[in-house]
């Protein structure tokens, strides 16, 4: 059984540092305690701007060189634990505003915190639809031919979902 802890910003500033030195940025940091270890896993994802795509093993091995040291210096994670370094993959996840921004025209899957009219007369928490993009601080979705507005404050997780 997996247990997660709370996404935990108090770790970015020792991340993000190292990603930027390799050209890549960092997508999330969670914490979590599975089967009684604790595990740091980081999602790393390289920039549009940046002239090529996709994440490689060398990219995440040599995050994971530089991040280790970084961590241990500054006693991020009390104890014992496994660092985990890799790409976002298929079923990227979307954690800031600006991805929702970057991953416009793809279909995601959200949940939602709490219950939000479905656009067909009742409520739910979860969506999955067309991302339409981001206006001020809403979630812009096209859900069965409905155009939604999420709150992303109440955006609990979120995801791009692989077409093949």
């Amino acid at each position: 059984m997996t247990t997660p802890h709370p996404t935990s910003d108090r770790y970015a500033p020792i991340v993000e540092p190292v990603c930027r030195a390799h050209g890549l940025e960092l997508v999330q940091v969670r914490k979590l305690v599975m089967r009684g270890e604790t595990v740091l896993r980081v999602i790393i994802d390289r920039p549009l701007d940046s002239g090529s795509s996709g994440v490689t093993l060398g990219d995440c091995q040599a995050v994971s060189r530089d991040l280790g040291p970084a961590l241990d210096v500054n006693e991020a994670v009390a104890g014992a634990y496994r660092l985990e370094v890799s790409s976002p993959g298929l079923d990227r996840p979307l954690v800031k505003l600006g991805d929702f921004e970057r991953f416009a025209g793809r279909k995601v899957a959200i949940k939602t915190r709490s219950r939000h009219p479905d656009g067909r007369g009742g409520e739910r928490r979860k969506f999955t639809g067309r991302l339409l993009g981001v206006d001020g601080d809403a979630v812009r979705l096209s859900v069965d031919a409905s155009e939604l507005s999420l709150p992303f404050a109440d955006v609990d997780s979120a995801n791009v979902v692989y077409e093949y």
